[in-house]
């Protein structure tokens, strides 16, 4: 080929092969939804410096105003964003029932689990975090962790856990459940335990109060990181789980969207009674992130 030829040639080549593809690498990041904001953090990012939307007693939909404290499925809080479930246990017949205090929920572990692994099936990016608490029944912590390692080992569900010591950076914890067992037979981090948690849970205190309670948990986790927060938003001080969520979600929303809470990171877990029926609530929580 002669020069003339070559550089003929060259000059029909893209500007753009000659560089490189620096446009293409500044291409618009995909925009993530609910089903997926976890894959906004970097894998090296600690689950304490997450903002992590939740549901308290997730699976009570059932037994009237006093025991129902979700009107929405498992499946479906995971797919709105809520990354944190409180799940309520009771030993029966050598499986687990959910039930809040003597309402049976229509619903057994398993049924939570699949839901959780659906879920993490269809989004890898994302790690939901279970309490497990025994309810209504009493049985010895040996007792239930026998039934705990029988849906692990005999039913195959150790998979979809991630049980160990220490709470993870997010990359080890995409794609399963990391287990906070609230019972002393449980094996994983102990839920509660003040080497890694600070928890507000009043769990009777009157709207008024437990706003302001609520407001002086989200100052503490921003002001002092180090420990994963929970800061319980639900409430059955006289009257029933949604009338009070019904006074407190919206407060709640408003001082997380205001001037004083626009900068923070990081606030941890925060459960909710009913958090669909206030449009934005989880979004505002998630964008509290980054």
């Amino acid at each position: 080929m002669d020069r003339r030829r070559f550089l003929a040639g060259l000059a029909a080549v893209p500007a753009a092969a000659l560089i490189g593809t620096p446009h293409a690498a500044a291409a618009p990041r995909r925009t993530l939804s609910t089903r997926d904001w976890m894959a906004g953090a970097a894998d090296s990012t600690p689950l304490q410096r997450l903002t992590i939307p939740g549901t308290h007693d997730s699976g009570a939909r059932f037994g009237g105003p006093w025991s129902e404290c979700q009107n929405t499925t498992i499946a479906q809080q995971l797919e709105s964003g809520i990354r944190f479930l409180d799940v309520r246990c009771r030993v029966t017949g050598g499986s687990f029932a959910i039930h809040h205090g003597p309402s049976y929920q229509n619903m057994m572990f398993g049924d939570v689990l699949v839901a959780c692994r659906d879920f993490l099936a269809a989004q890898p990016s994302e790690t939901v975090l279970m309490r497990v608490k025994q309810e209504y029944s009493g049985e010895s912590d040996a007792t239930f962790r026998a039934v705990f390692d029988d849906y692990l080992d005999n039913r195959g569900w150790r998979p979809l856990f991630r049980i160990g010591d220490g709470i993870p950076a997010l990359g080890g914890a995409r794609g399963r459940v990391v287990l906070l067992g609230d019972n002393g037979g449980l094996p994983g981090v102990r839920y509660a335990d003040g080497a890694h948690f600070d928890i507000q849970d009043d769990w009777n205190a009157l709207p008024d109060p437990k706003f302001s309670k609520i407001q002086a948990h989200f100052r503490k986790a921003a002001q002092q990181p180090g420990k994963l927060y929970v800061n319980y938003v639900s409430t059955s001080a006289y009257l029933p789980p949604r009338w009070n969520s019904d006074n407190l979600n919206p407060r709640v929303h408003a001082f997380l969207d205001g001037a004083e809470a626009g900068g923070w990171r990081g606030l941890g877990i925060v459960p909710m009674d009913y958090p669909n029926t206030r449009a934005g609530l989880v979004e505002s929580l998630i964008r509290h992130n980054g």
